[in-house]
């Protein structure tokens, strides 16, 4: 594992018990950094930070990242606790079952970009304006290469992920001069308890799309993210960062 030097900051990861923010979380204890993880499962979270005690200052709080009024307690606590927050990473999400365009529930469409869309909206306007006082921060989003391509029966995952690439773009051309930076990943699918959620069909369908002919692994998110979170991206704001194992070729 290449070291990326984030000795002093501090992050903040939602969906942070478990799969890709876990893998995160863990990433930025190896790094140096202090971590807060925010998620709804408060016994998930127990056993994260158990699991993570031993590599550095790890903190928990319960949060709905659809609440706006709790993101706002778990994020000031979390700054409060650590003095302050340089880093964050919008990552909880859901996948949604799978439907037709046609045959989806209106509910589940809107439950999908409620978690997955206003979610990072929520996360991005609490942090962007912390970090503004500071005059610096990283936000990194966390998409998906379903919101560059448009996986089929999964046309909410896919418009919510859409989402989150264009508002990351607007975000960092508002923040451009501050010292805050803002970008984002769009992975390929990684075996993750989000797999739980969808039809072995669309897993199959997921995984013939990718040249490399394996899903990513959560470490493989973790490691692009680090980078992203970390000093040495000074001169990268708006941007969408693929992680697909060649499938996104544009």
């Amino acid at each position: 594992m290449n070291k990326i030097d984030l000795a002093g900051r501090v992050g903040v990861v939602t969906g942070g018990a478990r799969g890709i923010g876990y893998a995160i979380a863990e990433r930025f204890l190896e790094s140096g950094a202090k971590v807060t993880l925010l998620d709804r499962d408060k016994a998930a979270l127990g056993e994260a930070a158990a699991a993570l005690a031993e590599k550095g200052a790890v903190a928990v709080q319960v949060a709905d990242v659809t609440d706006e009024a709790s993101m706002r307690r778990a994020f000031d606590a979390a700054a409060q606790q650590f003095g302050k927050v340089d880093i964050m990473v919008n990552n909880a999400g859901i996948a949604g079952r799978n439907f037709k365009v046609w045959e989806c529930p209106a509910e589940e469409f809107r439950q999908v970009v409620e978690i997955d869309l206003i979610g990072v909206f929520i996360g991005c306007k609490i942090a962007s304006a912390h970090m503004l006082k500071n005059k610096y921060g990283r936000i990194v989003n966390v998409a998906s290469i379903a919101g560059k391509e448009g996986n089929p029966n999964a046309s909410h995952y896919s418009a919510a992920k859409a989402g989150v690439i264009a508002l990351t773009k607007s975000l960092g051309k508002e923040l451009a001069t501050s010292g805050v930076l803002v970008n984002c990943i769009t992975p390929a699918a990684a075996r993750t308890d989000i797999f739980k959620q969808i039809t072995q069909q669309h897993i199959d369908y997921m995984l013939s799309k990718i040249p490399m002919n394996r899903f990513v692994e959560v470490q493989e998110i973790a490691a692009m993210v680090a980078w992203l979170s970390s000093e040495d991206c000074s001169f990268t704001t708006g941007s969408t960062f693929d992680i697909s194992g060649g499938r996104a070729t544009y």
